[in-house]
């Protein structure tokens, strides 16, 4: 932020190239973790990785059974079989593409707060003027999974 108001002061062309510089910086970077998780569902122990990633990271964060299904797609029974082992998320599938979003989340997560899981518990919950509501409360929606995961790609990212 500081190098791109420093060079609207200069010269605004140069403002100009280095907004789009960051722009395709962004977008480079999400084709790349694209492209990471397309190649993950490839491999052959994805199913039960990412399985049992979701349900730590339900644990971790302390969702019910009810909540975690409602971000992936499946009803709580669902999710209930899942915790034990007894059913895996399908490659390919929307619950599996989802899963892989939440997966982002909680590792971009991870990382902002510093593997703290009460302050990542905490963030989720309080209400957040940019999202419009508690970020766990947007996770239910396709739309609120991908904006709360670049929204905290974003907080992550500032210069």
């Amino acid at each position: 932020m500081a190098i791109t108001a420093i060079a609207l002061i200069v010269n605004p062309a140069i403002y100009a190239v280095v907004v789009l510089w960051n722009d395709i910086a962004y977008i480079r970077s999400k084709e790349i973790a694209m492209a990471t998780l397309a190649t993950a569902a490839d491999t052959p122990n994805a199913a039960r990785v990412l399985s049992e990633a979701v349900s730590r990271i339900a644990s971790f964060w302390n969702l019910s059974n009810a909540q975690a299904g409602a971000i992936l797609g499946l009803s709580a029974p669902t999710i209930s079989r899942l915790r034990s082992g007894q059913y895996r998320l399908e490659p390919g599938s929307k619950p599996f593409e989802l899963a892989q979003h939440l997966l982002r989340l909680f590792r971009s997560l991870d990382s902002w707060l510093g593997q703290d899981d009460q302050s990542a518990r905490s963030w989720l919950t309080t209400p957040n003027l940019d999202l419009g509501g508690p970020p766990i409360a947007q996770l239910a929606t396709v739309r609120g999974l991908l904006r709360t995961g670049d929204y905290v790609d974003a907080l992550r990212a500032r210069v």
